[in-house]
């Protein structure tokens, strides 16, 4: 039986209600849950294939696959996407859970994933048996040959992205130990610095237009506003994502059929997009000036829907400070021992929560 380790949020519970007896109410900056409006001709699409009496396709829809990879053409720059390397999951949360799992992985062999990094990639370690390795990204673990290898740019929680050239080292670390290289890139739409713009691991420049040994991982949660329709997709090696097909069709594992219908529309359209875009453009901008204004330093942030600032102090200070002031932030230990200085701050409010954090600093 595997061990998790407790709920990281659940410790987030005291100063949340601090923060609550504001007398201006709480601004909950603490977790990037999207809060504009699902786009129209998104909800449409699924009403429109609300009458589904029978059961969905596992693989996903042809209309949905090609729509998927028309987006990693026309938005990620990967050429040589291919509908018949795309498969539609339930949330991409579920998916980096259990893909340790669904891949084959279990006791004696090692995941790697970053030292600051989204907790669920060691929940899924520890779900599959297998051993988790930390490491800042310097490839520098010695004769180690992991099972898995994750990297997440732009990341979560540091809004770093990493560089073509460094991806593609990671690349041939991972091809020359036989490891499976697992990219989650659901920020891939937001880079805000035009010099250091994100790329995905699928992208020709990285991969030299071979997909072998590689999977990526995006979603419509953040570019969409559809955290609540649980839509995401998983593509690349073409061999890797018929044994994860061939493994979910058993499970029952299926993107419901209206759920696929949305999601088709989404991804055929990018003005929905480039319109959040500004929106986060806008309350990324204030909130950053207001928190440099009080005293912290913004660190990386160049990507992603997250500032990671610091105060020079233990994170859990700042994180009471804030919630003195009404504001609640994530403490940058959720992601790592590495993160004990920083808190990480979601821009993901409406503009009158940021507009109210921004007068309180």
């Amino acid at each position: 039986m595997f061990t998790l380790p407790d709920f990281p949020w659940d410790r987030l519970a005291p100063y949340k209600e601090r923060a609550l007896t504001h007398p201006g109410g709480i601004v909950d900056l603490s977790v990037g849950t999207p809060v504009d409006p699902t786009p129209e001709p998104v909800r449409a699409a699924l009403a429109a294939a609300s009458d589904a009496p029978g059961y969905p396709q596992t693989y996903g829809t042809p209309r949905l696959r090609e729509s998927v990879a028309g987006w990693l053409r026309r938005r990620a720059g990967v050429s040589g996407a291919d509908p018949a390397a795309v498969l539609p999951v339930i949330g991409t949360k579920e998916l980096v859970a259990l893909l340790p799992t669904l891949l084959g992985a279990g006791p004696g062999d090692k995941i790697v994933f970053p030292a600051l990094a989204y907790p669920t990639y060691d929940v899924g370690t520890r779900i599959a048996g297998a051993t988790s390795i930390s490491t800042d990204g310097t490839l520098t673990l010695g004769p180690v040959s992991p099972k898995i290898v994750w990297v997440n740019s732009p990341s979560n929680p540091t809004g770093k992205v990493l560089p073509t050239e460094h991806l593609r080292k990671v690349v041939a670390w991972a091809r020359g130990r036989g490891a499976i290289l697992v990219s989650d890139e659901c920020y891939l739409e937001f880079g805000w610095d035009a010099e250091k713009p994100p790329i995905s691991i699928l992208h020709p420049d990285v991969c030299d237009g071979s997909h072998e040994g590689i999977l990526a991982i995006n979603s419509l949660s953040k570019r969409s506003n559809m955290a609540g329709y649980r839509a995401g997709f998983i593509t690349g090696d073409p061999a890797l994502v018929a044994r994860l097909l061939e493994v979910r069709k058993h499970a029952g594992m299926i993107v419901p059929a209206p759920v696929q219908a949305a999601m088709a529309v989404a991804f055929d359209d990018d003005a929905h997009v480039d319109e959040q875009r500004a929106r986060y453009a806008r309350r990324r901008a204030d909130l950053r000036a207001a928190f440099e204004k009080h005293g912290f330093r913004i660190d990386h942030s160049e990507a992603s829907l997250y500032l990671w600032a610091t105060r020079d102090e233990p994170c859990w200070d700042t994180v009471a400070h804030l919630a003195s002031l009404g504001v609640l932030v994530g403490p940058g230990e959720f992601y790592g021992p590495a993160g004990a200085r920083h808190v990480r701050i979601a821009f993901t409010a409406t503009d009158e929560r940021v507009a109210a954090a921004v007068s309180r600093l």
